[in-house]
C-alpha cells in the first residue's frame, strides 16, 4: 500500500536549508561557521542555557562561575567568545557584567542547517 506524500506550499523555499539550497556566499559561511565554532564548546552551551533560564533572561557574570565550576576569568573568556559570535550581549553595570542571549542569532544558525 502506498501513502501519498503531502504537497509543499508555494513558499517552500522559505523552509529549505541554506546549506542544501545552494552554495553559501563566503561571508555567510564565515558568519555561520563562527556561530557554530562558539557553540562547539560544552561550557559555552551551558552558559547560554544558564543565561536563558535566568530570571528576566539575563545573568550576572558573578552568577555564572559556580554552576560551571570555572574561575571568573575563564567564564569571562567563554562569554567574550559568545558575545563576539553574536550569541550574547554584554552590559556593564558598575563592577559586574550582565549577559543576555541573542535568540535571533541562534535562529539564524538553526535555519542554516535545517533540512
Amino acid at each position: 500500500m502506498t501513502t501519498p506524500l503531502p504537497l509543499l506550499d508555494a513558499d517552500a523555499d522559505a523552509c529549505c536549508s541554506r546549506v542544501t539550497d545552494g552554495v553559501l556566499a563566503v561571508e555567510d559561511a564565515e558568519r555561520i561557521s563562527a556561530t557554530f565554532k562558539a557553540l562547539g564548546d560544552p561550557t559555552r552551551l551551558r552558559l547560554l542555557s544558564l543565561i536563558a533560564a535566568s530570571e528576566g533572561g539575563e545573568a550576572c557574570i558573578c552568577d555564572l562561575t559556580e554552576p560551571v565550576g570555572l574561575s571568573q576569568p575563564t567564564v569571562s573568556h567563554h562569554m567574550r567568545l559568545l558575545v563576539d559570535a553574536g550569541l550574547a550581549t554584554r552590559e556593564q553595570r558598575g563592577r559586574w557584567a550582565y549577559y543576555r542571549v541573542m535568540p535571533d542569532t541562534l535562529e539564524q544558525a538553526s535555519r542554516a542547517i535545517r533540512p
